[in-house]
């Protein structure tokens, strides 16, 4: 069940990048609307992230993932009826939500269901699911967008949606985090926070990164993430413990994350459609050629799980993301208005394959680093620092992409792209700088819990299987 809920969260993402073309021409927006409407969903998910991880923990996974899931398919149905491009953001901004709440439980819940030794590979399939909605999205879109309008790429949730949360009751079990008391303040600090950057990050493209408002949303949100640290210093039931980032390994993860979905999400944004805009290739069309993309993650996130298991997650993610930069280079040296196809393969399958090697192994690392009782907690942490990545990444790239060109032609469009995916492959690399700066254990314990001089044990929360168990948090 949970695996059909991210796939569906997942596969919603990139469903709509392929639309954004029939998007813009059907309710005669421009590139500022086509962000809001991929980043009205990022923004409250990114924004209520760690907030709904932390309210699942006090008042039960399972039925704020039964919550989530009902704002997810209500807000899908609101988004096929939308006859202007203000009402697709709001029920985009609204869809955000309930995937801020249902996609880090679904990591939560699968991770309870297994013992540490065999995570890595049930991790390794949730990646993979993650991975074939990827594939998948693309190509489903092209397929909708070719034979119907394109508000079916947002019916096709409603069914599911229903349908899961009918066999909710009989599937899940409830369970809730260690904490029996809801860090209000810093719930409030995070939030505030988080909505400061994001909607800074989200209006620069369209009001330029020097504008008065843009520097004040950004400095509120930087000041409130600061308030937010001195509060989580201080409380003695943080939202967040702080000392999950003295684990080298949990800060280095998360900071790979978040260059990894700055990458993935501003040049998937862009190359979509570049294949349409300047290729002349149909939605459909778009997503088969986005296949040989797509596909290699899919191919690579189970097996990349798998293989942490054996020899450890570092060098796994490390390759995944020089891998990914490489490809994202190889694309920013070779588009042009005439480019072929068959030129851009290569590129492709480099960032496919980057892609599927980090989905499965930094999932196990990042749970790794922290007691189980506290792995919801520090899911929706991971889960808001890529959220912010994919932000920015759009942001910044296409705050690039329309100061250097534009949709005028093929040449300006080409202007704009390839000085974007310079920028996306300098990210991408100092993500795979990051990742190696994760500590290296061996491959037994990268899956556990990890053990270090002064452990700090955390007992598991009640009604999780297996009963109390005593896990580490390393120091």
């Amino acid at each position: 069940m949970v695996g059909i809920a991210l796939f569906m969260a997942s596969l919603d993402n990139l469903i709509v990048t392929t639309a954004l073309p029939s998007i813009r021409e059907e309710l005669h927006t421009d590139v500022e609307g086509l962000e809001w409407t991929v980043n009205g969903y990022t923004l409250t998910f990114a924004v209520f992230l760690m907030i709904a991880s932390a309210v699942a923990d006090r008042f039960g996974r399972k039925r704020l993932f039964a919550v989530g899931l009902a704002i997810f398919t209500g807000s899908s149905a609101l988004a096929a009826l939308s006859s202007s491009i203000e009402t697709l953001i709001t029920a985009r901004v609204i869809q955000g939500l309930g995937a801020a709440i249902v996609l880090p439980l679904t990591l939560t819940m699968l991770s309870a269901a297994f013992p540490p030794e065999k995570r890595g590979a049930a991790l390794g399939a949730w990646g993979g699911i993650g991975g074939l909605a990827v594939a998948l999205g693309p190509l489903a879109g092209g397929v909708v967008l070719n034979n119907l309008s394109w508000s079916w790429i947002f019916w096709i949730n409603v069914p599911i949606g229903i349908v899961l949360l009918a066999l909710i009751p009989g599937w899940l079990t409830e369970s809730h985090g260690p904490s029996t008391k809801l860090d209000l303040v810093g719930t409030l600090l995070a939030g505030l926070g988080m909505l400061g950057l994001v909607l800074g990050m989200v209006r620069a493209g369209e009001r330029g990164w020097t504008d008065g408002q843009i520097v004040a949303s950004l400095a509120a949100g930087v000041l409130f993430f600061a308030a937010f640290v001195w509060w989580e210093a201080r409380t003695p039931t943080p939202m967040l413990p702080l000392r999950f980032f003295r684990s080298a390994t949990f800060t280095a993860a998360n900071l790979a994350s978040l260059f990894m979905y700055f990458g993935m999400f501003g040049v998937v944004f862009l190359i979509t459609q570049y294949l349409q805009t300047v290729q002349g290739a149909s939605p459909l069309g778009a997503g088969v050629k986005m296949l040989t993309w797509t596909g290699m993650t899919l191919l690579a996130a189970p097996v990349s799980g798998i293989l942490s298991d054996r020899i450890g997650g570092k060098p796994i993610v490390a390759a995944g993301l020089f891998l990914q930069a490489a490809g994202i280079l190889y694309l920013a040296v070779v588009v042009s208005p005439t480019a072929s196809y068959a030129v851009l393969i290569p590129g492709f399958i480099a960032n496919g394959l980057g892609m599927g090697l980090y989905y499965g192994p930094v999932a196990n690392l990042v749970l790794g680093s922290v007691g189980r009782a506290e792995e919801g907690i520090a899911s929706g942490a991971n889960n808001a620092i890529r959220e912010l990545g994919g932000v920015f990444g759009i942001a910044v790239l296409a705050s690039i992409f329309t100061a250097e060109g534009g949709y005028g032609s093929a040449q300006s469009f080409t202007d704009g792209l390839a000085p974007a995916l310079w920028v996306g492959t300098a990210v991408v690399m100092l993500g795979g700088v990051s990742a190696l700066f994760i500590k290296s254990r061996p491959a037994a314990q990268a899956t556990g819990a990890p053990a270090g001089p002064a452990a700090e044990p955390v007992k598991e929360a009640a009604g999780r299987p297996g009963g109390a168990v005593l896990t580490e948090i390393e120091i």
